[in-house]
Order: structure tokens, then sequence, then C-alpha cells
């Protein structure tokens, strides 16, 4: 059962070199089984089809969202203190795993599948939904005027983070995404703040 379990995160982390390396556009399960130097057919072992090994890694990608939203349930932050950690966390982690922001960038690409859709949307709302709760607290605590959009506020907190990461893989990773995305946060909400 070990190797099982093994085998099959083992195939999730080799797609999303694969995504990261040749977009989605390179993605196939041949690629993959390439890189864990096995045959296609082992694949299909583990998964039915390549949209289920997709699925895979979106549920892969999306653990990691739940494990911030606890922290931010167990630490009493403020609530702009807390929009920085849920940012932070997410910055911190994709410096120390750059190919999984691959997957970040392609949601645009998933969508376009039936399978996939639905699961991209539940992802982005969810990331949506925690900032624009933690806004809203900032509004209620007085940390922000009630008169600010949270919508529109969310918007520019996650499309910020995406720019940034899409630069920073855009030039190589050569500078320091989470000292780079905090510094354009912080402004952002400085802004906002009361």
């Amino acid at each position: 059962m070990a190797k099982l379990l093994h085998t099959k995160e083992s195939l999730i982390l080799s797609m999303i070199e694969v995504i990261s390396e040749q977009g989605l556009q390179g993605l196939t399960t041949r690629e993959v089984a390439k890189k864990q130097g096995i045959s296609e057919s082992t694949i299909f072992k583990h998964y039915k089809s390549k949209n289920e090994l997709i699925l895979a890694v979106l549920d892969y990608f999306s653990q990691y969202d739940q494990a911030i939203r606890e922290s931010l349930a167990l630490k009493e932050l403020k609530p702009i203190e807390a929009i920085t950690y849920f940012v932070e966390s997410y910055v911190t982690y994709y410096e120390n795993y750059p190919e999984i922001t691959a997957i970040t960038l392609s949601y645009e690409g998933l969508m376009h599948e039936v399978e996939l859709c639905g699961v991209v949307k539940g992802i982005f709302a969810q990331r949506i939904n925690t900032i624009q709760s933690l806004i809203e607290d900032a509004k209620r605590f007085n940390e922000m005027p009630k008169e600010v959009d949270t919508e529109s506020l969310a918007d520019l907190i996650i499309g910020l983070e995406r720019v940034i990461v899409l630069r920073w893989r855009l030039y190589n990773f050569n500078f320091s995404l989470k000292a780079h995305t905090l510094a354009a946060l912080k402004m952002l909400l400085d802004a906002f703040k009361n």
C-alpha cells in the first residue's frame, strides 16, 4: 500500500514538473512517464485518464489552502495581519517549490476541460472568499474604511500575487518572490488602512 501511495504521489509531482517545464500544451502522459522512467501504461494502472491525474494534481495543490485556513483560525491575528499572513504563506510555499506556481498560472487552460472546470473554480473561489472575509473583518474592526469595495480589493490582492509570480517565472526566479510580493502588498494595504 505504501508503494502504491508513493507511486501515485510521484506521478503527481512529475506531472507538476511537466506542466512547469512545458506548460499545458506539452502535458502528456507520455511526458510524465518519460520523467518517471516508466511505461505510459503504468500511469493508467494508477489513474484511469490524464484528467484523473490532473484532478489528483489539483487536489494536491489545494491541500495547502486548507492548512493555511486552519492556521488562520488558530492564530489570533488582526485582520490586516491575517491578510499578510495569508499571502505570505503562499509566496513562501511558492518560493520553496517554484514548479507548483505553474498550476496557479494554468487555471485558464484547465477551465476548458469539463471535468476540471468546477474544481479549478472551487479552488479559486476558496482563496477569493478567504481574502474577502479577511477584508470584511478589517472593515468591522476599523482597520479599513467601510466604503472599501471588498470584491475589488480582493481582486487586487490576488492579481498582485499572480502578476508577481508570473514575472518571477518569466525572469527565471531571479528575485525574492516573498520580499517583492510582501512589499507590494504592504503598499496596497497601506493605501486602504484607516
